[in-house]
């Protein structure tokens, strides 16, 4: 095999080598740098953006947000559309109408568009592609093209310490309690009690917490054992290990 045709391949692997570093060195510059916080919030003027609070590089569409307050220590993923108003450059009046209360999580891709009020509640996590709405299409009159008809809203009031599962649609006039869990793929309207389990498209109470008899019907696993204080991180991946190496084939 001729030396230089070894020199060359050589070279190339070298060199891909020393580009892939690069382009991801330059990637993370990147996402640190075009990450918007309270301290760095770019070309976005929030009404209200908290310490703690950060919205990853990239972003979605953003716009209206002079109307959106967004609470502390928030977790907005990469590509997440945050919207209030049919489009840009509208005179909204005075009070807020995209509420993210404190330590909320919307997970990438997910899309929270805010024509009425929209409020999510303290420490509620959504999932991946996420859809939350206050306006819906209208298909009253059968010889217009939906598209042109004039949408309904009506206001999004989203609960404390909900979780809602990949995917999951929450449609206007939606109002969910406290501790709700939506399945991934549910489409949620109307009202859903606190400590209730929906899925399904319309979404339904599958499960729901009663004071006197648990969960009902019955949780089918046991509840997760709390970790122990002082029990590092470290520990906790080598008592993992051991318990795979006793299951047969693990």
């Amino acid at each position: 095999m001729p030396k230089n045709s070894k020199a060359s391949r050589l070279l190339a692997r070298t060199w891909r080598g020393v580009s892939s570093r690069a382009v991801h060195r330059g990637w993370a510059w990147m996402r640190e740098s075009g990450a918007v916080t309270a301290d760095r919030p770019g070309p976005l003027r929030f009404g209200r953006i908290g310490p703690g609070t950060r919205l990853a590089f990239p972003q979605g569409t953003v716009f209206g947000e002079r109307w959106i307050r967004l609470g502390d220590h928030c977790i907005i993923a990469e590509q997440v559309t945050l919207t209030v108003g049919m489009m840009p450059g509208l005179d909204l009046g005075t009070d807020p109408i995209l509420t993210l209360d404190d330590g909320v999580v919307l997970g990438r891709g997910s899309h929270v568009v805010a024509d009425a009020g929209v409020s999510v509640g303290r420490d509620t996590y959504c999932g991946p592609y996420v859809y939350i709405t206050s306006t819906n299409h209208s298909y009253d009159d059968p010889d217009q093209p939906v598209g042109r008809q004039w949408p309904r809203t009506a206001p999004v009031v989203i609960g404390p310490g909900c979780w809602i599962g990949t995917g999951a649609v929450i449609l206007p006039g939606a109002r969910l309690g406290r501790n709700v869990v939506v399945a991934a793929g549910a489409v949620v309207r109307g009202e859903v009690p606190d400590h209730a389990v929906v899925a399904g498209a319309p979404a339904k109470v599958v499960r729901g917490y009663h004071p006197e008899k648990g969960w009902q019907p019955p949780l089918r696993t046991p509840a997760p054992v709390p970790i122990p204080e002082g029990i590092t991180s470290e520990q906790l991946v080598a008592l993992r290990t051991l318990e795979l190496d006793d299951v047969p084939g693990g």
